[in-house]
């Protein structure tokens, strides 16, 4: 017999699903972070459903389908109390070359319905639960993206709609087309773009927030350090944040958290979430561990509860602002909406 935890919930926006106050994003076990072990990744999954985590974010493009796949056999192997838990909520419209390259986003119509047939297929389920675009298509107006997945929704194949590093003026226009539940963007101590303009039309809107990059891609983990080497493929090699001086300025950052972190008993990695978790009870961050001890950390920071003053000495360790290095290489970044 298996037993789960309850964690607490978080509603998806006013018209999305609740759900667990952490979700699991999978991106490492398939991409981007370098080699990952397979039987890891699908008891990490499975310890993450054990723990009460009901979100699983994915996207088609993550190893080219191979993520999508890692779900589908983590699924089948859970307990059938776990399975009928869990939410995926799945990118589309990268288009990859064989090579691995990023050739832009296709935001079509058809192309929206093609996506989801194959992302179908490789879950083995009969419906994602939510589904976004990765990045605006420039070429394609949001109205026509969003109408096809709300075409999907009807047709039972899309449960809830999602968008995905969007600008305020675009979450508008998507809103006024169809019910929005989610916005997934970067929301970090160091990444806090957001607070400006989008949070505040997001929650003027009723969309909730899905937070991926917390901890900045381990950046502010506590476990990175400065002499940190990437393996070929790992995005962290060609992240600004990551190189030269960069680094160093922004591990400075992390000393001075880890120096907070250390005054309320709990790691850097679990400050740095709780503060995301403090922002809001509409903000849902994700936590992309690969492995169950980083997962038990990340789960840990549930417990910590971080008052006024606690909130402020963390915000004074790593100012707004204070981040050396843009989040995403150039050329990457003329691709976010959200910061045009």
């Amino acid at each position: 017999m298996t037993t789960t935890t309850t964690l607490p919930t978080r509603p998806l926006g006013t018209t999305g699903p609740r759900v667990s106050a952490l979700g699991l994003g999978c991106m490492g076990m398939s991409a981007l972070y370098g080699e990952a072990d397979r039987a890891e990744s699908v008891a990490t999954i499975h310890a993450a459903l054990e723990a009460g985590v009901t979100l699983l974010d994915t996207g088609d493009f993550y190893g080219m389908g191979h993520n999508e796949l890692l779900i589908n056999e983590a699924l089948r192997t859970a307990p059938a109390a776990l399975r009928e838990q869990a939410l995926t909520s799945v990118k589309f419209g990268a288009l990859r070359a064989v090579e691995g390259d990023f050739l832009g986003y296709d935001g079509r119509p058809d192309a929206v319905k093609n996506f989801a047939a194959y992302s179908l297929q490789r879950l083995g389920t009969d419906h994602i639960d939510i589904y976004r675009i990765a990045r605006v298509d420039p070429d394609v107006p949001i109205e026509e993206t969003v109408g096809a997945i709300a075409e999907l929704v009807e047709a039972g194949h899309v449960r809830h709609i999602g968008l995905s590093e969007v600008g305020a003026d675009t979450l508008r226009r998507a809103a006024a087309v169809a019910p929005i539940a989610d916005l997934q963007i970067e929301y970090s101590l160091i990444s806090r773009g957001i607070e400006d303009r989008i949070l505040p039309a997001a929650r003027e809107l009723g969309i909730g927030i899905t937070a991926y990059g917390v901890l900045s891609r381990g950046l502010i983990s506590g476990h990175v350090t400065r002499d940190q080497t990437f393996a070929p493929g790992d995005f962290r090699g060609m992240s600004p944040r990551f190189r030269g001086e960069n680094l160093g300025r922004n591990l400075d950052l992390v000393d001075r958290l880890r120096d907070v972190a250390g005054t309320k008993g709990v790691t850097v990695a679990q400050a740095a979430i709780a503060w995301v978790l403090a922002q809001g009870a509409d903000i849902v961050p994700l936590i992309g561990a690969r492995r169950r001890d980083r997962l038990a950390e990340a789960l840990g920071a549930l417990d910590v509860t971080l008052d006024a003053a606690e909130l402020a000495a963390i915000e004074a360790a790593v100012p707004a602002g204070a981040a050396a290095g843009a989040r995403y290489p150039e050329n990457q970044m003329a691709h976010l909406d959200s910061e045009q």
